[in-house]
């Protein structure tokens, strides 16, 4: 039902960068980019987010630095990743294991819940049980973020299929994806698409137009900003 990462805990972010060497990014600038994104919709303020599929918690260290008021909780089914993100020593991160299904929390805990690019691991008749643990752990009010890749790419579909840890991955449409969590009762506020530009120097200067093609699904990859309703 979930793809293992134990096997890659320890060279997970080599193993990625190599993979994304074509594109003029390493592993940890797809990072920066998600964070970048969050801070047009959150402030620093004292949050409690949820960063579901954690993995080596470098996710939350970025986070840290971006909103140091946050309160992270990382969890992943991964042991191996757990103790590498255990490891970093973030002191407003917190990490553990957790068995895949159940979110280990209790109703309305969260202000904010992270996924990112998770669900292409889960096998999609997983999708809606977690889909529902997200929405029960999110306070009324709450806000999902959740990326992913776009299988309607073809560079992206290149790049999953040339990656040794994404062999077992099933891409989620951004439509599928919107149903999913529309279907637990989120409200989707957003959706776009985003990375539609290799990230070589000599192209910096066109990346700022991926703002206005959000609407264009043709990007690498999709997020959407979903709320769980008040009343």
């Amino acid at each position: 039902s979930f793809d293992d990462f134990d096997d890659y805990a320890d060279r997970y972010r080599e193993v990625h960068s190599k993979n994304m060497r074509h594109t003029g990014a390493d592993s940890f600038y797809f990072i920066h980019h998600k964070i970048s994104l969050l801070s047009h919709f959150e402030n620093n303020k004292e949050l409690c987010l949820l960063d579901l599929g954690c993995g080596d918690g470098m996710t939350a260290q970025f986070l840290e630095k971006a909103f140091p008021d946050f309160k992270i909780t990382g969890i992943d089914i991964s042991s191996n990743s757990i103790s590498k993100a255990q490891q970093l020593g973030l002191e407003n991160s917190k990490f553990l294991k957790f068995e895949g299904l159940a979110i280990p929390f209790p109703d309305n805990h969260y202000e904010l819940v992270w996924v990112a690019c998770v669900f292409h691991h889960i096998d999609f008749s997983n999708h809606s049980k977690i889909a529902k643990e997200i929405f029960r752990v999110l306070k009324p009010g709450g806000r999902l973020y959740f990326f992913e890749h776009n299988p309607w790419n073809p560079f992206t579909r290149y790049f999953v299929g040339t990656c040794e840890f994404d062999k077992e991955a099933r891409l989620l449409t951004a439509s599928y994806s919107k149903k999913t969590f529309k279907e637990v009762g989120f409200q989707i506020r957003q959706r776009k698409w985003t990375l539609f530009f290799p990230r070589f120097k000599w192209l910096k200067r066109v990346l700022h137009f991926e703002n206005q093609l959000g609407w264009l699904p043709f990007g690498g990859q999709y997020f959407l900003v979903a709320e769980k309703p008040i009343n």
